[in-house]
């Protein structure tokens, strides 16, 4: 039965992972047309020393490095003399195939929940019997 336990929390660690995921994914698209907005990017981390080894956790949340985008636009109040402005470093399609991936990834931890949800109710109804 303490195997059902481990493979919840692992299921429900690996959610929580997704959604936080989600969450940056979804800031980064909110501000896809903010001036000089740095794409977030999410790590995961393996907690061997947790109470159920192998638990997901969110790691440090960094801002993408790529180089800003040129707009030349002279009437965008930013606008430097030249008539560009810095926009974000935000690629509508790889933000998409994140939030793909992390919608997928959420919904096969989500499987593997229920799964074991229900084995541990076939358990607890065998031993009824």
């Amino acid at each position: 039965m303490n195997n059902i336990f481990q493979t919840l929390g692992l299921s429900a660690s690996g959610m929580t992972a997704q959604a936080s995921r989600l969450r940056h994914v979804s800031e980064n698209l909110a501000n896809v047309d903010t001036p000089g907005y740095r794409r977030k990017t999410i790590s995961f981390d393996t907690n061997m020393r947790a109470e159920v080894p192998g638990m997901v956790e969110v790691g440090k949340i960094q801002l993408d490095k790529a180089d800003l985008a040129e707009i030349f636009d002279p009437s965008h109040p930013l606008a430097r003399p030249d008539g560009t402005y810095e926009g974000s470093n935000v690629d509508l399609l790889i933000e998409l195939a994140d939030a793909r991936e992390a919608q997928r990834s959420y919904e096969a931890n989500l499987k593997i929940f229920d799964q074991a949800r229900q084995m541990s109710q076939g358990l607890i109804e065998l031993l009824r019997r």
